[in-house]
């Protein structure tokens, strides 16, 4: 069987402008300010929620919080974040992409370091749930990516032989080489880094593509 994995915030879905109304409703609660930018927010997603809350913190008082002050504000992040599905959107042509993908023998799976809970929140806001159904959030394991514990277990749950992993970050890329699968880069999401130097076995900006550019990855799974 054949396993396509899937990052979340960037890759399937454009949640930034949600993460940033929870960031800015918990950055007043904590009397700091300016409110972040879009772009702020989009650079500071990747590593969990505890690592956006730092980040977030550290742009707002001239280097790292005191732990009492992130433990305060992640506290009050996290309620919130677990509802955060309003201004997020799919990148177009997601829906049919993956449909396209299960009728053709996939089988999907997320793993995000988004946690489970409003992983799956964000999933069930746009009719994608049923499409995946194995999730893989950043507090299902001890540990989270670029650790490839979190996309080996995805992979072992959906009982594939053969799996690849789509993703639109540094992070993911770390976690694909890590975990010697090949990894697939959505170019128009949160990455920092010049495409090249993430090293993508493929890379795609137009989610019509995705099939065809995933069969011929793997060609022989199955």
């Amino acid at each position: 069987m054949r396993a396509a994995v899937f990052d979340l915030d960037g890759t399937l879905v454009d949640t930034a402008a949600d993460i940033r109304a929870v960031a800015n409703a918990v950055l007043a609660a904590e009397a700091l300010g300016p409110p972040l930018t879009l772009a702020e927010t989009r650079g500071f997603v990747g590593a969990g929620t505890a690592a956006f809350v730092e980040r977030m913190l550290a742009a707002r008082t001239a280097g790292p919080a005191e732990p009492a002050r992130a433990a305060r504000a992640l506290a009050r992040f996290l309620p919130l974040y677990e509802d955060a599905v309003h201004l997020s959107r799919p990148y177009p042509g997601v829906g049919e992409a993956l449909a396209r993908l299960r009728a053709e023998g996939w089988a999907l799976a997320l793993c995000t370091n988004k946690p489970e809970r409003p992983a799956r929140a964000v999933l069930a806001r746009f009719g994608l749930t049923d499409l995946f159904p194995v999730v893989v959030g950043g507090d299902s394991l001890p540990v989270r990516k670029p650790d490839p514990a979190p996309l080996a277990h995805a992979v072992a749950a959906l009982g594939a032989d053969a799996a690849l992993l789509v993703g639109d970050s540094e992070v993911d890329a770390a976690t694909a080489a890590a975990a010697r699968l090949p990894f697939v880069l959505f170019t128009e999401g949160y990455r920092q880094a010049p495409v090249a130097e993430l090293a993508p076995a493929a890379s795609f900006a137009d989610f019509a593509r995705l099939p065809g550019l995933l069969a011929g990855l793997l060609a022989g799974g199955g």
